[in-house]
């Protein structure tokens, strides 16, 4: 039965890797390799995972839930960096000796697969071309907190908002609605876009009176993408 219970266990946790875009495609013997000392934990919901600053155990897969990376200014103001659904995060840890750099949070009940720093490390000097793909991982990363940075350099809320509803737009941006699904609760989306809860309703509701879009549940529905596209760049001052 013990037997069975860690075969089943090896089995979830390769599941787990084989999902993750860090380890898509990877041979079957490095997913069980790094399965092997994978360790699961759960995190209850409003629970840290880890504070800024802590000593880095190694990186983590989200297997189920989200985490909701943050930091924390002088002012005791919360910005969310990203929020992690099924994806790793917190790689680039394993380059240097300091901690973590930012807070790591469970949004709701979360279980994660800590990937041992000591470990993995091993595992890349064997296997080298792996640090290529860590590099890609850590690219994307990059990626999004640039696109963040620029959200925030965004003058006011209304053309935030709207920026950030137009880059989930197909491109070229056209006459046809898009439905938009939220992976995240909109205080979360308010805090990435350095906002509360009520100004992201407010502006929302703005665009609803507008005939820019509609509100249901979790889906957002663009429903006239190149005017909002217009009041964009009215307000960017491009027209």
């Amino acid at each position: 039965m013990a037997l069975e219970a860690t075969k089943f266990r090896q089995a979830v946790i390769e599941n787990t890797l084989r999902s993750c875009q860090l380890f898509m495609g990877l041979p079957t013997a490095d997913i069980a390799s790094i399965a092997s000392f994978g360790v699961p934990k759960h995190v209850a919901k409003g629970e840290y995972l880890f504070r800024e600053g802590d000593r880095s155990e190694g990186f983590y897969v989200v297997q189920r839930g989200a985490i909701n990376v943050h930091r924390v200014s002088a002012a005791g103001k919360e910005q969310v960096i990203h929020l992690f659904p099924i994806e790793s995060f917190a790689e680039a840890t394993l380059a240097t000796e300091g901690g973590y750099p930012a807070d790591a949070r469970a949004t709701e009940p979360t279980t994660v697969l800590l990937v041992p720093k000591n470990d993995f490390i091993e595992l890349l000097r064997r296997r080298p071309e792996l640090s290529l793909r860590m590099l890609g991982s850590m690219s994307q990363h990059l990626r999004v907190i640039v696109g963040l940075l620029d959200d925030l350099t965004l003058k006011d809320m209304e053309t935030r908002v709207a920026n950030w509803l137009l880059k989930r737009c197909p491109r070229p941006v056209g006459d046809r609605e898009v439905e938009i699904k939220l992976d995240r609760t909109k205080r979360v989306l308010a805090a990435e876009l350095g906002a509360t809860s009520d100004t992201l309703s407010r502006t929302l509701a703005k665009f609803r009176d507008r005939k820019l879009l509609r509100v249901k549940g979790n889906t957002i529905t663009v429903t006239r993408p190149g005017e909002l596209q217009k009041l964009l760049r009215k307000h960017l001052g491009e027209i």
